[in-house]
């Protein structure tokens, strides 16, 4: 799906320039972007030559609070328009942590067991988790990564990254020859992220084999203003699984290539409901 975005031009003049970009109703690999008219993305491509597209991510997340969503942008402005240099290790944390209030972020919400508390900066690894999709399809070498403890419902099991600033990052290598740069936005209840460099990648699938499951469980929570009966889900719940992942890599000539993602254990994230009985 497109969407169109009408903006005022600032001159003399009040002209109409719309934008089409993509607009999923679901996290996957993008091709049109929000930026592509952009001064300040047109300048950096233009300095560093990074003109090819190498991989563009959407991460779409419905159930994200004001709070996480204003944090995801946040982190998308200050990610956009960093050049990795060939070989150099890019770490999420050193580029724009600690996620504190100092640098803006807000207050979000956090799931921890049948709990949900404020912790500053809540949203940030959706920055991370759409870092590493974007950094796998772009076929670069993944330092650092760890998954959620328990599963989160914006991309696939064994997809995602979480990051806690001092303990916990998301890195990558830059094992290409020439140098990519980090583009980013968040629009609503998505965030968009680009590599740039001057060569396309190979072409890059995911692979995911579940080797264990352990099902979900329900904590009530007692809400007296729902109406008698009712129930109202706050969380949804998922079960807790371990999850086998691989990258199949096809290069030009059509050979191919399988490479280990490793595996990722969850926890089950149980259901947190209001009712009132």
């Amino acid at each position: 799906m497109l969407i169109s975005l009408s903006i005022l031009i600032p001159n003399d003049l009040e002209v109409s320039k719309t934008i089409e970009f993509d607009r999923p109703d679901v996290s996957g690999a993008v091709y049109n972007l929000p930026w592509k008219h952009d001064k300040k993305f047109l300048k950096a491509q233009e300095e560093n030559d990074t003109h090819v597209l190498m991989a563009a991510y959407c991460t779409v997340f419905n159930d994200a609070l004001p709070s996480e969503k204003f944090n995801v942008k946040l982190a998308a402005s200050q990610i956009a328009g960093f050049v990795v240099k060939p070989n150099e290790v890019f770490s999420q944390n050193k580029a724009i942590g600690p996620y504190d209030a100092k640098k803006g972020y807000k207050d979000g919400q956090s799931y921890i067991g049948s709990k949900i508390i404020d912790t500053v900066g809540g949203g940030v690894c959706k920055i991370a988790t759409t870092l590493y999709n974007v950094s796998v399809a772009s076929n670069l070498e993944v330092v650092e990564r760890y998954n959620h403890f328990m599963p989160v419902s914006y991309v696939p099991y064994g997809q995602d990254a979480t990051v806690s600033y001092g303990s916990k990052d998301l890195r990558f290598r830059n094992n290409t020859e020439f140098p990519i740069l980090i583009w980013a936005e968040g629009i609503e209840n998505r965030l968009y992220m680009s590599l740039y460099g001057k060569k396309k990648p190979p072409n890059v699938e995911w692979g995911h084999k579940v080797l264990s499951r352990t099902q979900t469980s329900k904590y009530y929570i007692t809400n007296p203003n729902l109406a008698k009966g009712e129930e109202r889900i706050i969380v949804e719940g998922m079960d807790g699984t371990s999850v086998e992942s691989w990258v199949t890599i096809t290069y030009s000539d059509g050979k191919t290539e399988t490479k280990n993602m490793g595996i990722s254990q969850y926890w089950p994230k149980p259901y947190l409901i209001e009712i009132n009985q």
